[in-house]
C-alpha cells in the first residue's frame, strides 16, 4: 500500500500531514537549483518544438511586412523616404519587440505549471524558493537568444546591415537579451497572479502593444504629438531601441536625436531600466510565490 500526502501539508482526510522540507539556503545552492529548473524547462521546450517554431514565425513576418510594406512610405528626419534607411532603422525595433514578447510565454508557462499542480510539487522539495521562477526565466532567455539569431539571419537576407565593430554589435544584442530577461520577470508575476494559461497569455500581451508602439521602434518619436513624444522618449523600450541603433550603426545620417536624457545616453538608460525592472519584478514575483506557498 502506498501512502501519499498533500504537498501543502494536509491529507485528504483533513489531518495535517508532514511539513514541506525546508528550502536549502546559500547562493551556490540557489544557483544550482535554478540551473536544474532551467534544464527541465529547456528539455520541455525541446519536446514541444512547435512552440519554438511558432515563436519564430511572428517576428519574421514583422520583418518582411514592415520592410516591404511600410519601408517606402515612412519619412525619417534627415533621410526622407528611403526604404534602405528605414530597413536599418526598423530592425532594432523588431529585435526589441521580439524579446519583450517573450513575456507572454513566460507567464503562460508558469500559469500552466500552477494550473497542473506542478508548482505545488516543487514547493514540497528542499530547494531554493526562487529557483522555480529563475529557472523558467533563464530557459526563456535561452529561447529568446535562439530567436534573435534566426531573426538576425532573416534581417540580413532582406538587406539589414551593421556598420560598427563586432564588440559594439555584441553589446547591442546583450542589451536586447537583458531587456528580454527583465520582461520575463513581469511575465512570471502575471503567471503567478492569474488562474489560467490563457489569461496569462492575454495579460502578457495586452500591455505590450501600447508599450512597443508608443516608442521609437517603428516611427521616429519626433513625428508624434507632444505628450506621446515625451512618453516615447522616456519609454524603457525606446532606450534599448535607440542604444541598439547606435551600437549597430543604424542611425541615418542627419537624423536628429531627441533631447530627452534617455535618448542622449541610451545605452546607460537601457541598462538602468532593465536592472530596475529585474530587481522590482523579481522581488514581487518571488514574494508572490512564497505567499502562495504559505
Amino acid at each position: 500500500m502506498t501512502i501519499t500526502t498533500d504537498p501543502r501539508g494536509s491529507g485528504g482526510s483533513g489531518v495535517p500531514g508532514p511539513a514541506a522540507p525546508p528550502a536549502r539556503g546559500g547562493i551556490a545552492q540557489s544557483v544550482s537549483d535554478s540551473l536544474i529548473m532551467a534544464k527541465r524547462n529547456l528539455i520541455r521546450m525541446a519536446r514541444i518544438p512547435e512552440v519554438v517554431i511558432f515563436g519564430l514565425i511572428q517576428p519574421v513576418m514583422f520583418v518582411v511586412l514592415f520592410s516591404y510594406v511600410f519601408g517606402g512610405s515612412i519619412t525619417l528626419p534627415g533621410a526622407g523616404i528611403d526604404a534602405d534607411s528605414y530597413r536599418e532603422f526598423l530592425m532594432a525595433g523588431i529585435f526589441a519587440q521580439t524579446v519583450t514578447f517573450a513575456t507572454a510565454g513566460a507567464g503562460a508557462g508558469i500559469a500552466e505549471d500552477m494550473h497542473k499542480g506542478l508548482v505545488d510539487r516543487f514547493r514540497s522539495l528542499p530547494m531554493a524558493r526562487g529557483a522555480v521562477l529563475t529557472g523558467r526565466t533563464l530557459a526563456d532567455l535561452a529561447q529568446t537568444a535562439l530567436t534573435l539569431v534566426v531573426l538576425a539571419g532573416v534581417a540580413l537576407l532582406v538587406g539589414w546591415r551593421t556598420h560598427e565593430n563586432a564588440l559594439k554589435i555584441l553589446a547591442g544584442f546583450g542589451l536586447l537579451l537583458l531587456l528580454g530577461y527583465a520582461f520575463t520577470w513581469i511575465g512570471a508575476l502575471i503567471g503567478l497572479t492569474v488562474r489560467t494559461p490563457e489569461a496569462a497569455t492575454s495579460g502578457g500581451l495586452i500591455w505590450l502593444f501600447p508599450l512597443t508602439f508608443i516608442s521609437n521602434a517603428f516611427v521616429p518619436s519626433q513625428n508624434m504629438p507632444s505628450v506621446l513624444r515625451h512618453i516615447a522618449d522616456w519609454n524603457p523600450f525606446s532606450a534599448t531601441v535607440q542604444a541598439c541603433r547606435e551600437l549597430f550603426g543604424n542611425i541615418p545620417p542627419g537624423y536628429p536625436v531627441p533631447d530627452a536624457w534617455p535618448m542622449q545616453h541610451p545605452a546607460i538608460a537601457s541598462l538602468l531600466w532593465s536592472l530596475v525592472i529585474i530587481a522590482l519584478f523579481r522581488t514581487l514575483a518571488v514574494r508572490k510565490y512564497k505567499s502562495a506557498a504559505a
